[in-house]
C-alpha cells in the first residue's frame, strides 16, 4: 500500500536583484508579472548603507541610515562605487567618506570599521543578504538563486566582485544582467513598437547609455558605454564642498573633517537637490551644535554648478552613437532612467 502527495511543491524563487548605489530592490515573478518585495515595515527601498554598531551587530538600510549620524566612522554607503577598485582608482573619493581605508589596499580596499576590516563585496553581500531574508519572509521559502543588475560598463573584476558578493551573501548568481537591459524590460519597451531605443541610466555612482533596436518584440543591445565613477554622488559632493566653504566663511569653522557635521550636510544638499525637481527654488539647512545654516539655491544656480558634471555623460553618449553605426536623429525614443 501506498500513498501519492498531490499537495502543490513549492518551485524553487529566482530572485532578482537591483543592487544600486544608493538603494536596492529585491523582486520575484508570479503568474501575473514581476512583483516587488517590501521589507517588514513595508519599505520597497533598502537603502545600501552598512554600520558595524559598538556591540558588533551589523545594520542595514534605514537603521544604518540613522547610524550614518550617530556612528559615521563606523559606516559605509555608495560600497558600490568601490567595488572591483583599489586605492588608487577612487582617490578623490576618499576625502568626503567617513570611514578609514586600511593598510595593504592596493590591489582591493580594505575598509575599516572599528576594529574590524571589510571588503566592498563583503559590505555589498550584508545587503543582499537583507535582501535576501526579506524575500524568505514574503514567500515563506529559501531563496538561494538570483539574477542581479550591474552597470552595463562594469569591468570583469567589478563584475566578479558583484558575484562574489552574492556568494558571500549565499546566493548562487545565475547571471549578472546590465541595468540598461533590465531598465528596457522593466519599461516594456520589448512589447512596443519597432524602433531604436537610447537608455540614459545616471544612478547614484554609476552612468550607462545602451542604444538598443527594437523588432518584432526583440531587442538588440547595438551598443553600451559609460562611466562607473559617474553618477547623483558626485553632484552631493559638490554641493556639500560648496556649503562646507559657506560654513567655513560664515562660522570660522572647518567642518570638513567631522563625520557627523558632513553626512548631516549630506542629508541636507540630497533634500534639496530633490525637492528641485518640482520647485524652483530650495534651501540647505544645517542645524549643529547651536549654530544654523542656511543657503538658497535656485535652480537654475543649481545647473549650472553641475553642468560639468552632467556634460561629461554625454562623451559615452557621443561613443555609444559611433559605436552603433547612428546619428542622434535616428534615435526613435530616450528613455531616462
Amino acid at each position: 500500500m501506498f500513498q501519492i502527495d498531490f499537495s502543490a511543491a513549492k518551485k524553487p524563487v529566482i530572485a532578482g536583484i537591483d543592487l544600486g548605489t544608493t538603494n536596492s530592490l529585491v523582486a520575484f515573478m508570479d503568474l501575473t508579472g514581476p512583483k516587488v518585495i517590501a521589507g517588514a515595515a513595508g519599505e520597497r527601498l533598502v537603502p545600501s548603507i552598512v554600520s558595524l554598531t559598538q556591540d558588533g551587530e551589523m545594520l542595514v538600510g534605514e537603521s544604518a541610515r540613522a547610524a550614518l549620524i550617530s556612528h559615521p566612522e563606523r559606516s559605509v554607503y555608495s560600497v558600490k562605487r568601490l567595488m572591483g577598485k583599489g586605492i588608487a582608482d577612487v582617490g578623490e573619493d576618499l576625502s568626503l567618506f567617513p570611514f578609514r581605508i586600511a593598510e595593504g589596499s592596493e590591489s582591493v580596499l580594505r575598509l575599516s570599521l572599528g576594529e574590524r576590516t571589510f571588503t566592498p563585496p563583503e559590505i555589498s553581500a550584508y545587503v543582499l543578504r537583507q535582501l535576501k531574508l526579506n524575500a524568505e519572509a514574503h514567500l515563506g521559502q529559501p531563496v538561494t538563486q538570483a539574477v542581479i543588475t550591474v552597470p552595463a560598463y562594469f569591468n570583469d573584476a567589478q563584475r566578479q566582485a558583484t558575484k562574489d558578493a552574492g556568494r558571500i551573501a549565499g546566493l548562487d548568481v545565475l547571471r549578472l544582467v546590465n541595468e540598461p537591459t533590465a531598465a528596457s524590460l522593466a519599461y516594456g519597451l520589448d512589447k512596443r513598437k519597432d524602433g531604436v531605443v537610447a537608455v540614459y541610466d545616471l544612478g547614484g555612482g554609476t552612468f550607462d547609455i545602451s542604444i538598443l533596436r527594437l523588432k518584432d518584440g526583440i531587442f538588440e543591445v547595438l551598443a553600451t558605454n559609460g562611466d562607473t565613477h559617474l553618477g547623483g554622488d558626485d553632484i552631493d559632493n559638490r554641493l556639500i564642498r560648496i556649503a562646507l566653504e559657506d560654513i567655513a566663511t560664515e562660522w570660522g569653522a572647518d567642518l570638513s573633517g567631522n563625520g557627523e557635521a558632513v553626512q548631516l550636510l549630506r542629508r541636507a544638499v540630497i533634500a534639496a537637490k530633490e525637492q528641485l525637481s518640482f520647485v524652483p527654488a530650495a534651501n540647505i539647512e544645517l542645524e549643529y551644535r547651536g549654530r544654523r545654516y542656511q543657503r538658497e539655491l535656485k535652480r537654475e544656480l543649481f545647473e549650472n554648478l553641475i553642468r560639468d558634471i552632467v556634460d561629461r555623460t554625454l562623451g559615452p553618449c557621443r561613443q555609444c552613437l559611433m559605436d552603433a553605426g547612428l546619428a542622434p536623429d535616428q534615435i526613435d525614443e530616450v528613455v531616462m532612467v
